[in-house]
């Protein structure tokens, strides 16, 4: 059986959403049945087209130059600041994917809902993080590869890969629901205004903030850590509003 096949024949088997499929050949993509189901590229491999520096207007500031295009990766530098990245769209309900590593001891993170009106909370992140490495294995796991940042948990088998090998992570947003993946396994599902991410979030560093876990239609920003990170295959599906 062809691999693609086989992939979709599994996919359906065990009722595992169809993500785009990785075109290790081909990265930065779209597969003629992608086009057709609506994915669109977020990243064309080439340059940073629709993407923004953070609380910078189209047209008035350039992206820093610790984010670099180099082989059909988008390669965050290490120690080079490049300040957080934003697409200029704003996005409501959508599914989003990406495949992206990390150097040892690194951290990273995608965020959503992302507004430009609260820097001191500008989204809800999916972290990305070198959970092995000894510093960040003390932390809480709320605080680990594919939580809610500092809210919500992942599961304990959410089939992680270490620094420096691929991984592939995916975000649902459908009305106030939210589902974190990390490599086909679901990590997080949780409720928009839910008495549970209430009382998660009063317990964060974002309790001050009365309307973060509020959903919003917003950007998607890439986070700078000044460590090390790679990205490729970023793909977003909107969906119809619930």
């Amino acid at each position: 059986m062809k691999p693609t096949l086989k992939l979709l024949t599994l996919a359906l088997l065990t009722s595992i959403p169809v993500l785009p499929l990785l075109a290790a050949d081909k990265p930065n993509t779209l597969t003629a049945k992608e086009k057709a189901a609506g994915w669109q590229l977020l990243f064309d491999g080439k340059s940073l087209a629709g993407w923004r520096a953070y609380k910078t207007p189209k047209g008035t500031g350039e992206i820093g130059g610790g984010w670099k295009v180099e082989s059909g990766l988008l390669k965050k530098l290490a120690g080079v600041k490049g300040g957080d990245i934003i697409t200029e769209k704003q996005f409501d309900d959508y599914e989003l994917t990406w495949e992206w590593r990390i150097e040892k001891g690194g951290n990273n993170g995608v965020k959503y809902f992302v507004t430009e009106a609260r820097p001191g909370a500008p989204g809800h992140e999916y972290q990305m993080l070198d959970d092995k490495f000894e510093k960040w294995a003390k932390m809480p796991a709320k605080d680990h590869t594919a939580s809610f940042y500092q809210v919500l948990p992942p599961v304990k088998d959410k089939g992680y890969k270490p620094a420096g090998e691929w991984n592939r992570s995916r975000i649902l947003i459908k009305g106030n629901h939210v589902e974190h993946w990390l490599n086909g396994k679901k990590a997080i599902e949780y409720e928009l205004g839910s008495e549970k991410v209430k009382a998660a979030i009063a317990e964060s560093k974002f309790k001050k903030y009365p309307d973060f876990g509020q959903k919003i239609k917003g950007h998607i920003m890439l986070t700078d850590h000044q460590d090390e990170a790679w990205f490729r295959n970023i793909k977003l599906r909107e969906l119809p509003a619930k």
